[in-house]
């Protein structure tokens, strides 16, 4: 081998392709490297005699192999999918068919038939969707069919219970099941469900329930205003422990409704401005957290629709839109640079 590797340095330093000194290191280091002993393999001697306790042969060690991921085979993948699709469009049809009886046979259907019809569909969509989930499989559509189900139900209570006393009993079962349902599936349609019937429940207690007989819808959608906070406030508390996009988006959604009762209100344009800038000031300091769009695009939205809306009645002059406009541009600017120089110490730091 060193005759081999002399042969070969000689032709290339003669080549031109390397020079006597770089020849020289590289014959040094072979050298060097062929000086150096062999390790032993492990349970043998230098001898190469085993030093096994027996005389019998050493066992080999071998490394534990690595732990493997399991492939999904495509087929149960593709199964799967199809399973979701097809239960998606099992459950609109099924509505859409009870919608359509509904409207078409509204007039000639007896009370026991209305009942039956609304009822039928609301156990047939919740049991769907307790099975689905007591099986563990298909979550989003569990959770899909389970709100239309509440949303059903609540519509069958109130088919059952006639007047005021249904709408408020219909909201009532409904937000149960909505709650049953969130506390034990964690669908993001739930969440979505929760908050229409809630908004719903607003609009019922506030409209049969808190106004008087002689009283105006202006003069009382302050009261619808607060309970839009008070669904804003309980979606944020769900974000904590489901779904926390959704559900602070939908906090954004709730406060959006809020400042749109305060303009409905007489004199309330003060406080649309100011519920319509908390909710998307919150929803800009969590996108700056937790980068999510939803959050910056739901804030961005309230606010390019209540303040030109609520300018406009405090001032009845465009001029005095366009400065509040000015305004509150100046100050998200302030607030973006704000809130980049301490993400850049932050970073620095």
């Amino acid at each position: 081998m060193p005759s081999r590797l002399d042969d070969e340095l000689r032709r290339l330093v003669s080549a031109g392709v390397l020079r006597q000194y770089q020849a020289d290191a590289l014959r040094s280091a072979a050298a060097a490297d062929a000086a150096q002993p062999t390790p032993t393999p492990y349970g043998s001697s230098p001898y190469g005699s085993p030093q096994h306790g027996s005389g019998a042969p050493a066992p080999a060690v071998t490394e534990p192999p690595g732990p493997k991921t399991p492939r999904t085979p495509p087929t149960a993948t593709h199964s799967s999918a199809l399973m979701e699709v097809l239960g998606y469009i099992g459950g609109a049809l099924l509505l859409g068919a009870v919608a359509l009886l509904t409207i078409a046979n509204w007039g000639e259907m007896g009370r026991a038939a209305r009942i039956t019809t609304g009822g039928s569909a609301a156990v047939i969509l919740l049991g769907a969707a307790v099975v689905l989930a007591l099986l563990r499989r298909q979550e989003q559509l569990s959770s899909a069919l389970a709100s239309l189900g509440c949303c059903v139900a609540g519509f069958a209570t109130y088919v059952a219970v006639e007047g005021i006393a249904g709408r408020v009993a219909g909201v009532g079962v409904a937000l149960v099941l909505a709650i049953l349902g969130v506390w034990w599936l964690a669908g993001s349609s739930l969440l979505v469900a929760t908050f229409a019937i809630l908004a719903v429940g607003v609009l019922v207690l506030t409209a049969d329930v808190l106004t008087p007989e002689d009283g105006t819808a202006t003069n009382t959608a302050g009261l619808a205003a607060t309970g839009f906070i008070l669904v804003a406030f309980v979606m944020a508390m769900l974000g904590l422990v489901r779904d926390q996009v959704t559900a602070w988006s939908l906090a954004g959604a709730a406060m959006f409704s809020s400042s749109i009762c305060w303009l409905v209100q007489e004199r309330g344009e003060v406080m649309a401005l100011a519920v319509g800038t908390a909710g998307p000031a919150a929803l800009l300091v969590a996108y700056s957290r937790r980068h999510h769009s939803a959050y910056a695009v739901v804030g961005c939205s309230i606010l390019l629709v209540i303040w030109p809306i609520a300018l406009y009645q405090l001032t009845d002059n465009l001029a005095g839109v366009a400065i509040g406009l000015v305004t509150a541009s100046a100050a998200l600017l302030l607030a973006v640079l704000l809130l980049g120089r301490r993400q850049r110490r932050t970073t620095e730091a």
